[in-house]
């Protein structure tokens, strides 16, 4: 309903990419101009501050050139802007800039301007502070009831609060019991500190109390910002809301009572300055700032509460009296004086988007055409509709809506592995301590029906796997052509991989009317390598740490057919028990239960179960599916060993901080290896012929420690692989 929508007057969009926040947003005099019309100070965490006046012509438009008085780029995120009188020796308004490590005060000043082009405004650093902790927020007043300036209060990330008279420095006091920031705000009336804290409490700190608490005179000048020793800092109130707050605001108007309103995540406060609740409103929304602004109403205040619902509902201290739509979510919300215009709205959202707007019952100008009343003809719409029917069929007939069959692809690509492994291994720089380490050939071809741009073929196996060639690159392929390529896959780490497949990507383009460039597609198929490739026939052990029992719902099958190339079939022995040795030294047992439909899988290491059981239940699998048996199942019914897993882990993280500890001793040896070169490379140097003072002892020695933890840190971190 345009009624409840908020009336823009003027709006803009600031920069591209930036993010804003709560502090971010100010409105002030901040030019001293005495003409009592507020500026928009607008800091973002890209470093940009810009300074608005708009002059809209007429409610609703956009930003104009001459709107923006000053925009400058400062070399670190903007965390908040305040306006006040923080320069000593004037009660002229100056512009408090708050990033991560750096306190600035700048003067804002105009220069009218003789053309057409109007005033030219700039900025001048009256003075800065360094920050020796990171930043939160700020907040500013008469500390102590000094008389015509403000002083600079500002929360750091650890808890700390840094307390600027100005241009110097004055103390800082740590919170107690601090956690996270909260926001934090001063009370002039009480001459203290108000915030929320981790606890979900609202407290209160008189400046008295944090004066007296450091003691000034030991702080060191060359740094002055670090905590001195002093008094325990004691709270003045404490008030437990029961959540975190957002915000904090203190008002005192003549005409209403003086308050502390606090908004949280689910309620808004409202406090006397004794932390004492005046009333509290129970919000069904969730909230994202707030201020309080003076009400026509002798005795009540009202509050701007914007929600993450892109609403914005002003109350009359508990009572809703109007609700407006904003074409945003607001982070920060100001009311301001602008070009005689009292009370004007500004908010600001955290993606930069600015707005001026009222609260106004403007009516719609907008008004529905005539509809022309005229007869349907219902067969010029039947003809029509055929005619657009036709359109669709043939549209979708041509579009690759559902994935394409084997056969009618644009290319086709298949890896075939060799039954046998290769007569002389192709292994290259394996790292296997075993005799001998086997390979097998993998052949993968090619076929394309179209015109397939730059293929590329890429072949990935499972470490500690290698292939012989991963990368290749052909030339444009034409229709109804093929390419083949032959490669080995071979065991290249001294572990064993936790999969034995692989996998076969092409990559190409192919060419249309539209689109001569190509439009890129992929292939891609996998394959399975044999079980030979890691391990072979050995004989089984009947003792084993580690056991696993698989159950199924059909008889045991002999190991003679589903193991034929594990098996010698002149040994009936291994028709139901079967052994493996690895290539990296540990063995696994096989064994089939004669009276019960059981399996069991037997090794002195854990890991090793895991490909030997998932090889029988592939191959179990596949011998059931040849024999048309769809209901065969595998289940386990053992408990998962956990404990085992765990201490896995453990000896792994064990093994990783040795190979750290000792990487760390390498590199200290090292440098000391060097520095006693340096002193030898001197004492050789030298005309005058000295002692060498046992240095080539030591560097002897140095060496051999080098090799000795070289080895150690390369073995813990083989075994870590």
């Amino acid at each position: 309903m345009s009624l409840f929508k908020a009336r823009d007057w003027w709006s803009t969009i600031l920069g591209e990419k930036e993010e804003f926040d709560q502090g971010c947003l100010c409105v002030a005099d901040v030019d001293n101009s005495g003409s009592g019309q507020d500026k928009i100070i607008v800091g973002s965490y890209m470093g940009y501050l810009r300074i608005f006046n708009p002059h809209p012509v007429k409610p609703g438009d956009g930003v104009q050139p001459e709107d923006l008085l000053l925009e400058v780029q400062l070399r670190e995120p903007i965390l908040q802007v305040e306006v006040g009188k923080f320069v000593s020796g004037t009660e002229g308004l100056h512009l408090a800039v708050l990033h991560c490590r750096k306190l600035c005060v700048y003067a804002v000043s105009g220069t009218l301007g003789n053309v057409e082009h109007g005033n030219q405004y700039q900025i001048k650093l009256m003075y800065e502070h360094n920050l020796q902790r990171t930043a939160c927020n700020m907040t500013y007043g008469p500390f102590g009831g000094v008389k015509g300036r403000d002083l600079i209060c500002i929360q750091s990330m650890d808890g700390m609060l840094m307390l600027f008279e100005q241009e110097s420095y004055a103390f800082g006091r740590f919170l107690p019991g601090f956690l996270l920031p909260g926001p934090l705000t001063y009370n002039s009336r009480t001459d203290s500190f108000i915030t929320v804290s981790s606890c979900r409490q609202v407290e209160s700190y008189k400046y008295q109390v944090l004066a007296f608490a450091t003691d000034a005179d030991e702080r060191q000048e060359s740094e002055q910002q670090k905590l001195s020793s002093g008094k325990r800092l004691a709270v003045d109130w404490v008030l437990n809301i029961g959540e975190q707050a957002l915000d904090i605001c203190v008002v005192s108007f003549n005409q209403a009572v003086s308050s502390v309103f606090v908004l949280g995540e689910r309620n808004f406060f409202c406090l006397k300055d004794n932390g004492q609740i005046r009333f509290m409103k129970k919000l069904d929304y969730s909230p994202s700032c707030f201020i309080p602004y003076c009400s026509v109403k002798e005795g009540t205040i009202n509050t701007l509460i914007g929600n993450h619902g892109k609403m914005l509902n002003v109350y009359q201290d508990v009572t809703l009296k109007w609700a407006t739509q904003l074409p945003h979510i607001p982070v920060s919300v100001k009311v301001a004086n602008l070009q005689d215009l009292k009370g004007v709205i500004v908010t600001l959202s955290d993606n930069g988007h600015l707005q001026c707007s009222y609260l106004g019952t403007d009516p719609s100008l907008f008004q529905a055409p005539r509809v022309d009343s005229r007869e349907i003809n219902y067969e010029e719409f039947n003809a029509e509709m055929k005619e657009l029917q036709k359109i669709i069929k043939e549209a979708t007939k041509t579009q690759d809506i559902l994935p394409k069959s084997e056969k009618h692809r644009d290319l086709i690509v298949t890896a075939e592995v060799s039954p046998d492994l290769d007569a002389e291994s192709q292994a290259i720089d394996s790292e296997v301590k075993a005799e001998a380490v086997p390979s097998v050939t993998v052949k993968i071809t090619i076929q394309s029906r179209v015109t397939a741009q730059k293929p590329n073929l890429a072949v990935c196996v499972q470490a500690p796997l290698a292939v012989t060639c991963d990368q290749f690159v052909f030339d444009d392929l034409e229709p109804d052509s093929s390419e083949t390529v032959v490669l080995s896959v071979f065991l290249k780490e001294n572990c064993s991989p936790s999969e034995l497949e692989g996998n076969c990507v092409v990559s190409y383009s192919t060419p249309t009317e539209l689109n001569p460039e190509g439009i890129p597609k992929v292939a891609q198929c996998n394959f399975r390598l044999p079980l030979r490739l890691i391990c072979f026939p050995a004989q089984s052990s009947k003792a084993a740490n580690h056991k696993l029992t698989i159950d199924t719902n059909k008889p045991p099958i002999s190991f003679l057919t589903i193991f034929p190339d594990f098996v010698d079939p002149s040994e009936d022995d291994q028709a139901n028990v079967l052994g493996f040795q690895f290539l990296t030294g540990s063995k696994t047992t096989l064994l089939a239960s004669k009276t019960s439909q059981r399996y069991r899988i037997q090794s002195d290491q854990l890991e090793d179960l895991w490909l030997i059981t998932k090889e029988l239940m592939l191959r179990l699998e596949e011998h059931f599916k040849k024999q048309n048996c769809k209901d065969f199942a595998c289940t386990f019914s053992g408990s998962i060993p956990l404990q085992e897993y765990f201490e896995l882990i453990d000896r792994h993280f064990e093994l990783r901080l040795n190979a750290e500890k000792f990487q760390e001793l390498l590199s200290e040896r090292a440098v000391q290896f060097r520095a006693i070169e340096r002193r030898l490379l001197t004492r050789f140097k030298d005309k005058t012929p000295a002692p060498l003072q046992h240095l080539d002892t030591l560097l002897e020695g140095t060496f051999r420690e080098m090799l000795k933890e070289e080895m150690v840190a390369t073995l813990s971190e083989d075994v870590t692989v």
